[in-house]
């Protein structure tokens, strides 16, 4: 597989420096005309693509911003783009969203972007894999880059994300007020910011209360109904007791019941079992789940409204807005 030309191959093979290729590509600075057509043939000859990344920085704006989510049929990422997109087109934005499940799809992703000269970036958990390479020369350059799901690790880029430290105690605490003291947690994939977040909440939560934290009580699931499910009928196999679940998102928690109930376990006579996110149909399952809802437009609206302002004014000291879950009280859950 050969790799992609680079401007050091145009350079050599027309015989001058990388500079003058560059000004050739960007028609800046004077260049004499034989000089530019060798360039340019040896451009069409390599079939070399110019780096998005570095023509992003000589350009004006176009009021539009390019969003990279994991996935666009999620309820959460939907609905925070939605939110994103909406505060957008308040400020006469436009949105550009792709997905990108894995990071080889995040560099062809971030040049089709830049090609289509997008002002700024916004990009959902940058650190869930190494997708993080992909922005740093671009936040080196300046372009505006904000951060959803993650905080940044240095670089100076402003971040929105759930408390979710916060609403992983709130949900622990508020199974502890019911009078459980056994209680497990399905979590989503450790490679999550959000998912050590709300594990070190309930760790917390347990720990404030005296209670020490059962390592066997904690499985990893990531994010389906069916790990959710898999991970109460390992627990259920391994003869670990617990009387209330904490799972770390709503489809999970209903995989959680699922199993319960062909165990023959009621909810919430005999577990207890509260979500996270509150997904439209959370209020429709059997029983309605308990669960702690994201405020997931606001994230949105907040992640625009602070690329924006990054557009506008280059280099602004960097936020990290910090957003809280509440929980919405249902029939999942019941005293011990």
């Amino acid at each position: 597989m050969h790799s992609r030309p680079t401007i050091q191959d145009v350079a050599r093979r027309a015989g001058v420096s990388r500079q003058t290729v560059s000004r050739v590509l960007n028609n800046k600075g004077e260049v004499r005309p034989e000089t530019r057509e060798r360039v340019l043939a040896a451009i069409e000859e390599l079939n070399y693509r110019p780096n998005a990344v570095a023509r992003s920085m000589v350009r004006g704006h176009t009021c539009t911003l390019g969003c990279i989510s994991p996935s666009l049929t999620d309820f959460t990422f939907a609905s925070i783009i939605e939110g994103a997109q909406a505060e957008a087109r308040r400020q006469g934005y436009f949105i550009l969203t792709g997905s990108a499940p894995t990071e080889r799809e995040v560099e062809s992703l971030l040049e089709e972007f830049l090609h289509r000269q997008v002002d700024g970036l916004m990009v959902f958990n940058p650190y869930a894999d190494g997708r993080f390479r992909y922005l740093f020369p671009l936040i080196e350059n300046g372009t505006p880059v904000i951060y959803l799901g993650n905080t940044s690790r240095g670089e100076p880029v402003s971040s929105v994300r759930c408390d979710d430290l916060d609403g992983g105690f709130q949900a622990t605490r508020y199974l502890l007020g019911l009078g459980h003291t056994a209680i497990a947690t399905v979590t989503g994939p450790p490679n999550e910011e959000c998912v050590s977040d709300r594990l070190n909440g309930y760790c917390r939560a347990l720990e404030e209360n005296g209670l020490l934290v059962d390592d066997r009580r904690v499985v990893s699931g990531d994010w389906s109904a069916l790990s959710g499910y898999r991970a109460i009928c390992s627990l259920l196999e391994a003869g670990v007791t617990f009387t209330a679940v904490f799972a770390q998102n709503d489809q999970m928690a209903i995989g959680a019941i699922r199993a319960l109930r062909e165990a023959g376990l009621q909810v919430p006579r005999d577990v207890s079992v509260i979500g996270f996110d509150d997904i439209p149909l959370a209020s429709y399952f059997d029983p309605p789940l308990t669960t702690l809802r994201q405020p997931m437009t606001e994230l949105g609206e907040q992640a625009a409204r602070l690329l924006i302002t990054a557009i506008r004014q280059p280099n602004p000291i960097p936020e990290r807005l910090l957003l809280p879950a509440r929980i919405v009280e249902r029939a999942s859950c019941a005293a011990r």
